[in-house]
């Protein structure tokens, strides 16, 4: 019988009006690759963090019992000292240090007066290639791209002799390829005798890597699968995390498509600090009022640079081309002209673009519509509060009160704020930029309902998405881009994952 490694029992957490964790119990073997999943606020996050030490011994109830030991963490230095090692959705790296001087960060080689240098690059190069990554330790970090930094992440865990590594959404940033290669690097840790905890709403990982699947649900450990004697398909996984089946992942809608409502004709748009990088080339695209258009690409395609260039051109330089709305030309040269056009941009960036997660959720709520809760520019408290609630009803953003920080929510309740800021704003024109990264089914679900409503009352909707499958099952009209064009053009219920992948591999074979 394997040796169970990690044990958490009756782990229960609780912040102020919320009772995170409830009672929750969580057996990992060692060399096991073991699953945490969950709906956004479900818990699983928490109950890591007190596993890491991030909310020391003292401020949660129950015991953590690691290799037959019981462990008082007091911080996170304390578990990565028994090789314990979390590696945060938001990846800790510095973009002007060097790929090494992240690696030991915290965890200098040499005497405290100097650094060894040739120990730190030595030992630095060696764990590179154990990620497989072929960049040299002095290679800065803005310089690798979301998918390198993630296995430097890896490789700083295993530079503090990580014995069990916890991944929280450790896929959300990254494309198809890169996901596949850190799933096949941590099955090849496996092999070598490591654990692993990941988190991750992406089910077909799961299914593929994990040994073990534990689902929380409302704070509470619901159930855990065994790969050997469950059914771990993503159908009983979901019907698991939220309580019932969900047999049709995408809601239905009846599209009643109206005339043009956005076009954008021969835009182009160049990188703003490599000033001769065209990064989108003569787009021309058309939007109809009560049409959710999709644009589909691999990452770097361009498609976020044209979102963003034409949402008051907050992002490109020497951008031309036109674009119309409601038939008469605008020239939108700020944020704020994009708004008074009744143009919305919903940011994949959510916690550095879309939200000041220092302020409550009633902040956040209005922000982008502050005329709408004021007299005379002063703001009305009661008004403010009013429409926050009204949103919070109307998304069902899970949270105690709309005084609550926005940081301290989930990421899909978070996601509901961004998306109630600008539904708030109400734009003609909405784009939404990787609108469910990072966040579980049933959130998804919800979010695909709020995109219906809005179409269903005229409105128009972009959805920019990593995710094939989401802009299938959204989508009426979808534009493929690759390298900054447009390389074909789909009807949403002829559109496959095949004809989207072809149109873009036949442009990347012109362009070479």
């Amino acid at each position: 019988m394997a040796k169970i490694l990690l044990e958490m029992k009756n782990i229960t957490k609780t912040f102020p009006g919320v009772k995170a964790l409830d009672n929750v119990n969580l057996k990992v073997e060692e060399g096991e690759i073991h699953a945490l999943v969950g709906e956004n606020g479900a818990g699983k996050s928490t109950l890591m963090n007190v596993l890491s030490g991030i909310y020391p011994y003292g401020s949660y109830e129950g015991d953590i019992i690691y290799n037959g030991e019981v462990c008082k963490f007091d911080k996170i230095k304390d578990s990565e000292a028994k090789g314990i090692v979390i590696i945060h959705q938001e990846l800790a790296l510095i973009p002007y240090m060097t790929i090494a001087e992240n690696m030991f960060l915290g965890n200098e080689r040499g005497t405290k007066l100097k650094i060894n240098w040739n120990e730190t690059n030595g030992r630095a190069s060696e764990l590179l290639k154990i990620v497989g990554l072929k960049e040299t330790p002095q290679t800065l970090i803005k310089d690798i791209g979301v998918g390198k930094q993630q296995l430097v992440e890896i490789a700083k865990a295993l530079a503090k002799n990580a014995k069990l590594l916890i991944l929280d959404e450790p896929t959300a940033s990254l494309n198809e390829d890169d996901s596949k290669a850190l799933l096949e690097l941590l099955l090849k840790f496996k092999k070598e005798g490591m654990t692993s905890i990941i988190i991750s709403h992406k089910l077909n990982e799961i299914s593929y890597v994990a040994d073990k699947i534990t689902v929380i649900r409302d704070g509470s450990t619901i159930e855990t699968l065994d790969k050997k004697t469950d059914d771990i398909s993503e159908s009983r996984i979901i019907k698991g995390m939220v309580g019932r089946e969900l047999s049709d992942r995408f809601p239905k809608r009846e599209p009643k498509i109206g005339d043009v409502l956005m076009e954008v004709k021969d835009w182009n748009v160049y990188h703003p600090l490599y000033t001769e990088r065209k990064v989108v080339d003569n787009v021309s695209i058309q939007v109809r009022k009560g049409e959710v258009v999709g644009i589909s690409g691999l990452m770097g395609a361009g498609r976020t640079e044209l979102a963003m260039s034409l949402f008051g051109k907050s992002y490109g330089d020497k951008i031309s081309g036109q674009l119309f709305l409601n038939g008469e030309e605008v020239h939108l040269n700020s944020v704020q002209e994009a708004i008074k056009h009744k143009l919305a941009y919903v940011t994949e960036d959510r916690k550095g673009n879309g939200l000041i997660l220092s302020n409550p959720i009633k902040i956040n709520t209005t922000l982008a519509n502050l005329d709408a809760i004021s007299n005379h520019s002063i703001i009305d408290k009661d008004k403010e509060y009013a429409v926050a609630v009204e949103y919070k009803e109307k998304l069902k953003t899970k949270c105690p009160s709309v005084e609550q920080n926005v940081g301290n929510l989930s990421g899909g309740n978070q996601q509901k704020v961004l998306l109630a800021k600008w539904m708030f704003a109400n734009p003609d024109v909405l784009i939404l930029d990787e609108p469910t990264r990072g966040i579980d089914v049933g959130a998804k679900y919800e979010i695909y309902c709020i995109i219906n409503q809005l179409v269903a009352e005229g409105k128009s909707v972009v959805m920019i998405s990593s995710e094939m499958p989401e802009v299938l099952g959204m989508c009426d009209r979808i534009y493929v881009m690759n390298e900054g064009q447009i390389v074909g053009e789909l009807d949403g219920k002829e559109a496959t994952q095949e004809l989207i992948m072809s149109h873009i591999l036949k442009a990347s074979s012109k362009g070479e």
